[in-house]
């Protein structure tokens, strides 16, 4: 029997299944894909340790509900700090600070009791005004008034990033299949069964549901009903340019997020929806989302209002993806309790988060006590859903 079979080969998969193999616990990784092939290939791979515009956009009390997810922020941001030398390979990070950028008074507003609640939770955050704007960033345009400067955040290659995970997880001893679906889920004596898609079945000490959105559906193989709702997104790349933005860039009104990458295309993104498709009125989570002309329409003016230069840069790819997000849009961590040895981790800026999370979900599998206070990311606060 394996200590650990892992549901899912992306970033938080990958770290997971590294974390545990180098703990000493025999780890089984299953990918119905290829590693890197979803969730954790198709996004940006921004680190933003400020609250996002979908955290702050529906007012201060979402805000602050958010906000309690702030020591873990904290947390990534110090383990990407130190994570290309714990690989001891690079993975493209660079931090070279982010900004939330404010266009009207209102925005600035909501600038400053986003920056109070960061503060209050330990986060380094510092308020511009245009002034100091036009000395660290002068590619702003003049619709910009202040900005929320966190010189932590930055970005990193989301696929330079799982793969050194998976071949570090690999030479620590975990195994990794791929093209491998698992297709049953069930408590089996004092562990876990599961029936993969080339018939065979093997059993594990402990699962990890770290499917990103197909968590909630692997989790409901095992009669566990979890809040996770598949998000579609849109990505815009433009041509390259020479170095214009050096930071990440993100705004308190709209949907925007802005990085260069060092080949000098402009990545263009921020939370505008693609359209999830459907098949006899089911999601379909294995087909790419559908790209709606309306958000790229709408993210790409964003970006022209405030990095004009990006008006004349012609653009060179558009892709959507798919995240998963979360009912009440904080993670989901930790132990299903009417399920004990099932384990999931999802929601939440799962990539910013991703070493965080694998660490957390790691220690809970080993038994050690957590790094973090985590009980209210806890699966338990929707239990009511599952009736066992």
């Amino acid at each position: 029997m394996l200590d650990c079979l892992i549901i899912g080969g992306g970033l938080l998969g990958s770290a997971t299944a590294f974390n545990l193999a180098s703990e000493g616990l025999s780890v089984l990784l299953v990918e119905k894909g290829q590693i890197n092939g979803v969730a954790s290939s198709q996004n940006a791979g921004s680190l933003h340790f400020q609250l996002e515009y979908r955290m702050i956009e529906n007012g201060a009390d979402a805000a602050r509900k958010a906000a309690e997810a702030m020591p873990l922020h904290l947390d990534a941001m110090a383990r990407w700090g130190n994570v290309e030398a714990d690989l001891g390979t690079p993975i493209g990070v660079k931090r070279t600070g982010g900004l939330m950028v404010a266009e009207t008074p209102e925005q600035v507003a909501v600038l400053e009791q986003k920056a109070a609640l960061e503060r209050a939770s330990g986060l380094d955050v510092e308020l511009l005004d245009r002034a100091a704007l036009d000395g660290i960033a002068p590619y702003l345009g003049p619709a910009v008034i202040a900005a929320a400067h966190c010189k932590g955040e930055g970005k990193a290659d989301p696929k330079q990033t799982t793969l050194a995970f998976a071949r570090a997880a690999l030479k620590a001893g975990a195994q990794i299949e791929t093209d491998c679906e698992v297709l049953e889920l069930s408590r089996h004596g004092v562990g876990w069964r599961a029936k993969l898609q080339d018939g065979r079945f093997v059993e594990a000490k402990a699962v990890a549901i770290t499917a990103g959105g197909w968590s909630g559906r692997v989790a409901a193989m095992a009669g566990m009903q979890m809040p996770v709702s598949p998000v579609g997104l849109t990505m815009t790349v433009t041509m390259r340019t020479k170095p214009l933005i050096p930071h990440l860039v993100q705004h308190a009104g709209r949907r925007l997020s802005l990085k260069q990458t060092p080949e000098g295309q402009v990545l263009i993104g921020g939370g505008w929806p693609a359209q999830l498709r459907h098949v006899n009125g089911i999601i379909d989570l294995d087909a790419r989302p559908a790209l709606q002309l309306t958000s790229l329409a709408g993210n790409t003016a964003a970006a022209a209002s405030v990095v004009p230069k990006l008006e004349t840069l012609q653009v060179m790819r558009v892709w959507t993806g798919m995240t998963s997000l979360i009912a009440d849009q904080l993670p989901l961590l930790g132990e299903i309790p009417k399920a004990p040895g099932l384990f999931i981790a999802t929601g939440g800026s799962a990539f910013t988060l991703g070493l965080t999370y694998a660490r957390l979900l790691a220690d809970a599998i080993c038994g050690k006590p957590a790094i973090l206070d985590v009980r209210r990311f806890s699966p338990g606060r929707f239990g009511s859903l599952t009736l066992v």
